[in-house]
């Protein structure tokens, strides 16, 4: 059980995040809920958690591809919690299209919030893990960063770097006994793949390239998520949540 340890999940007013937020919730861990910009979305998130699980929740609104701004975002949530023992990237975003009409704009937002806004989170917690000799830290990365998508550069870029990230921490914090992981999902039903989802030619192709057959839930990733931070022996790895896909 996590009781009396805070966990940190970005991007956690929806979705992916949402979920490992109530999973690590449901394990005892006080919440941290970091998103962007929608307030209401995130209270409710908060509220959900306090009132099934009874732990400590609050919400921290934050553009963890600013620096500083990430840095007081920290900062704050070491002064209401006392300590940071999980940190779970999971923020972000996609501006898709085709390398060749791509812009250097949609590119550069990109890799600014899913792979440097995980870099200011670790760079920003470091110091607390190193410290207290222990903490999980988790990077949701995609088998798109594994596999390449067409019409992604961008986003599998980012992606990809994030596994590089993974390892790299890795080895840095082993010594203090801090592991470093990353999850990659599949085609995972959220609010970012719902309007593709629910178009039913879509759905049966989408699904007749995974092997299992099916498209995942955020609670698959959310159980990924818990095993990881549990899991006292396994750093550097990428653990694929994605029915086969990238086999």
């Amino acid at each position: 059980m996590l009781n009396g340890k805070t966990a940190v999940i970005t991007g956690a007013s929806r979705g992916i995040g949402a979920a490992i937020a109530r999973k690590l919730a449901s394990k005892g861990a006080d919440i941290a809920v970091v998103y962007s910009s929608d307030d209401n979305a995130a209270i409710a998130v908060s509220e959900e958690i306090k009132k099934d699980f009874s732990v400590n929740c609050r919400c921290y609104r934050c553009d963890v591809s600013d620096f500083d701004e990430a840095k007081k975002t920290v900062t704050a949530i070491k002064n209401d919690f006392g300590s940071i023992y999980i940190l779970v990237n999971n923020a972000g975003i996609t501006r898709d299209g085709l390398c060749a009409m791509m812009n250097s704009e949609d590119f550069g937002r990109v890799i600014d919030v899913n792979l440097v806004g995980a870099f200011n989170m670790i760079r920003h917690c470091c110091a607390g893990f190193i410290r207290q000799r222990g903490g999980r830290i988790i990077n949701i990365s995609s088998v798109s960063g594994i596999m390449g998508n067409a019409g992604q550069a961008n986003y599998s870029a980012s992606k990809a770097g994030l596994i590089g990230l993974t390892k790299a921490v890795a080895r840095e914090l082993a010594p203090r006994g801090i592991t470093c992981n990353a999850i990659a999902p599949g085609f995972i039903l959220t609010d970012m793949t719902k309007d593709m989802a629910e178009q039913a030619e879509q759905q049966e192709e989408i699904k007749s390239r995974i092997p299992l057959g099916n498209i995942g839930s955020v609670e698959d990733v959310a159980l990924a998520a818990a095993f990881l931070v549990e899991a006292s022996y396994i750093t550097g790895e990428v653990l694929r949540v994605d029915g086969g896909l990238a086999m």
